[in-house]
């Protein structure tokens, strides 16, 4: 029987979601940036400045940023890791990580650029003091495979860190649901021309493991003295793992 899994709401045989996955991201990728501060009422900056108080990162330090599309986390990795550091970033969709690329390029700080499967990394093992994924774990196929990869990659004593929207506080569920399902598609419709993507975008929200069952998933593949930070009550969660 040809294995399924969920696209958003629906269900896909397992060799047909990366492709669709692909085609929101490259319909979105021109307005990306705008459509984030749109969503997030610019917090989402906020949240990619959290992940760097969290990640330990210093001078000198090799840092992998998968689905780093547009390059916000390698931007500021950058500045951590300094000259005698390194930033890849990467991405499996070639038209967010060309906007990615060129910007780096555009700012003076060209940094190696890769496009590949967050499933097959094409690095060795124990190279990165850092792997960082943000808002791109919940369109992976196989998510323990990825973190498997992010696993395999850094050295030990090496972090990795996912910053992923989740569960929101119940209270407020009414309400996110509200902004998610009709607010937020009638944005993409008029800002990038696309509701059904950001439809496609709530729906994967919904779908994404929980805080708790993030965690396990991450202690299952081998990740040690993982945890989570709930930051916006719950509309995202940034979850650190060890590798010892």
């Amino acid at each position: 029987m040809t294995k399924t899994t969920h696209f958003g709401f629906n269900t896909v045989a397992e060799d047909e979601k990366a492709g669709k996955v692909a085609e929101v991201f490259h319909s979105v990728a021109e307005r990306y940036n705008l459509m984030n501060d749109l969503m997030s009422i610019g917090m989402h900056r906020l949240w990619k400045r959290f992940v760097m108080e969290t990640s330990g990162v210093k001078a000198g330090d090799k840092v992998l940023d998968i689905a780093g599309g547009t390059g916000d986390l390698s931007v500021l990795f950058l500045q951590k890791v300094g000259k005698s550091g390194q930033v890849w970033l990467t991405d499996i969709n070639n038209s967010m990580l060309s906007i990615g690329r060129d910007r780096l390029i555009d700012e003076g700080t060209p940094t190696p650029v890769a496009q590949c499967d967050a499933e097959k990394l094409p690095f060795p093992d124990n190279y990165f003091n850092c792997v960082s994924v943000a808002f791109g774990l919940r369109n992976m196929t196989h998510k323990d495979i990825a973190l498997k990869e992010m696993l395999r990659v850094i050295k030990p004593g090496g972090t990795v860190l996912v910053l992923e929207f989740s569960k929101i506080w119940k209270l407020l569920q009414p309400a996110y649901d509200a902004y998610s399902f009709k607010l937020l598609p009638a944005m993409g419709k008029m800002i990038a021309n696309d509701a059904e993507s950001y439809q496609y975008l709530a729906e994967s929200i919904r779908m994404h493991p929980s805080q708790n069952e993030l965690k396990e998933l991450m202690e299952q593949v081998g990740f040690e003295r993982v945890e989570y930070f709930n930051l916006t009550a719950g509309i995202v969660a940034l979850h650190r793992g060890y590798k010892f």
